[in-house]
């Protein structure tokens, strides 16, 4: 769940509160192209006031018509589609033969949207499941009885499963100034983010980023990095540097970074090959010097390069990180 969809919760968390009837409509399916993702979310009160988008605004549009001519009184969801057939794709903003499938939800008490919030500001990440039969939720945690841990939309006929909270988490070693510049952009980008750094005399004061003073190596153990986890080291000093890296590279973590020259990121592979028995499948996936290769001298520009290059990763886009430089110029290398 993205800023947008958390925005609109709130949003009908203090309709719920001022006693007003609303409708939540969250995206299961799409074909062709959509102009929001599976999982989006929009609201409907009962006057047509509306928060939120799934579409260009004509979807939005025909709920609202819809509400107002009471033709959603639900009892309990149901699924919509718009757009079957190229007069309704074009009429609804979809493409030609494109289709969106809506699950409309009447929300109450049983909808426990209250409790999504207050674990959803406490930073979790949450599994929610609502019965198709009752309109009841009920919420757990990713992984919990049994179930896939994997930030996806599922879809039953029984039960409608969705991921909120933070889908994805960037542990950052070091606290310097580039460290700063990276997790700023990365909470915009909608990343989780924590610091870590043993050393005392480096400061970090910026709120939303906690920072903690223990070992890179014990941090990383404790994070339990997922798919959903970028671990992107940038101390300089291999003896924090490479702790982190070490269980980092073990893990599933989707992105494993360093700073370095290339002359120092072939040390420290064999460092991490020599003493921490690592295998070249392991270092293989290491990402040194870290970032794409975008001529970035300044802090910000090094940490624009790396979350480039780890939204390359994420939705699978194959960039080489460091192709041929001019003389002296290696990406991620500059501080």
């Amino acid at each position: 769940m993205d800023n947008m969809d958390l925005q609109v919760l709130r949003q009908v968390q203090q309709w719920l509160d001022a006693d007003q009837r609303v409708v939540l409509g969250t995206i299961t399916r799409t074909w062709g192209s959509a102009p929001r993702p599976v999982g989006a979310v929009v609201a409907v009160r009962q006057d047509g006031t509306i928060a939120g988008s799934v579409s260009g605004g004509c979807i939005e549009d025909d709920l609202i018509a819809r509400i107002r001519e009471g033709a959603l009184r639900l009892e309990r969801p149901e699924l919509v589609r718009y757009g079957v057939g190229a007069e309704a794709a074009q009429r609804f903003g979809l493409p030609c033969g494109g289709t969106l499938e809506l699950m409309l939800e009447p929300l109450g008490p049983q909808s426990a949207l209250h409790a999504l919030l207050e674990r959803l500001g406490r930073g979790e990440r949450v599994v929610r499941r609502l019965d198709l039969a009752t309109g009841a939720v009920t919420l757990s945690a990713p992984g919990e009885q049994g179930g896939d841990s994997a930030d996806r939309l599922v879809l039953t006929d029984e039960a409608l499963v969705t991921h909120h909270g933070p889908q994805w988490r960037l542990l950052i070693i070091g606290a310097g100034q580039l460290s700063d510049y990276l997790a700023r952009m990365a909470l915009a980008l909608d990343y989780q983010v924590k610091v870590c750094d043993p050393r005392d005399d480096y400061p970090w004061t910026l709120a939303g980023v906690p920072l903690t003073r223990d070992m890179p190596d014990d941090v990383v153990l404790a994070l339990k990095p997922d798919g959903h986890t970028a671990v992107v080291a940038l101390t300089h000093d291999p003896k924090l540097d490479d702790l982190a890296l070490m269980e980092a590279l073990r893990s599933p973590a989707f992105y494993v970074g360093a700073i370095g020259s290339r002359v120092n990121q072939a040390k420290r592979r064999a460092r991490l090959k020599e003493h921490f028995d690592l295998d070249d499948a392991a270092l293989a996936r290491l990402h040194g010097p870290v970032g794409l290769h975008i001529g970035a001298r300044t802090p910000p520009e090094i940490a624009l390069s790396i979350l480039a290059h780890m939204t390359a990763e994420r939705y699978g886009v194959q960039i080489s990180a460091t192709p041929t430089a001019p003389a002296g110029i290696d990406a991620g290398c500059s501080l």
